[in-house]
């Protein structure tokens, strides 16, 4: 965020707390369903990511291994790299360039630039 003139601490739904990048957090908001949530149940449902992959503490706290972790991360940066559309901009950019181009938008919507902030809408 600060690459587009942003200051990451100053958000406007998330409260305003030392050492806490409330901006980043509004901004994640509208990208956590298709951004984070699809790509987990995505992989869960395609078993990419299995129990096994899974460890369990004695206090019944459950993680990831590190091999689940692993898959996980590598699945993640190759997800990261495909491209998309983008709804707005209707121009191809690569998943991983969302919450930027998302950030590039919320500057030009605050300086007026634009009307109104595009959220981030996909199918």
């Amino acid at each position: 965020m600060e690459s587009v003139g942003l200051d990451a601490y100053v958000g406007f739904m998330h409260t305003d707390r030392p050492g806490r990048t409330s901006l980043a957090l509004d901004l994640m908001e509208e990208l956590r369903a298709i951004y984070a949530d699809r790509f987990v149940i995505t992989l869960i449902n395609n078993r990419v990511i299995k129990p096994d992959d899974f460890d369990e503490k004695e206090n019944g706290v459950t993680f990831l291994s590190d091999s689940g972790r692993r898959r996980f991360l590598q699945e993640w940066q190759e997800r990261k790299r495909e491209a998309i559309v983008h709804p707005f901009l209707e121009e191809k950019i690569v998943w991983g360039l969302v919450p930027y181009v998302q950030s590039l938008l919320l500057v030009r919507t605050i300086r007026g630039d634009l009307d109104e902030y595009p959220a981030f809408l996909w199918k």
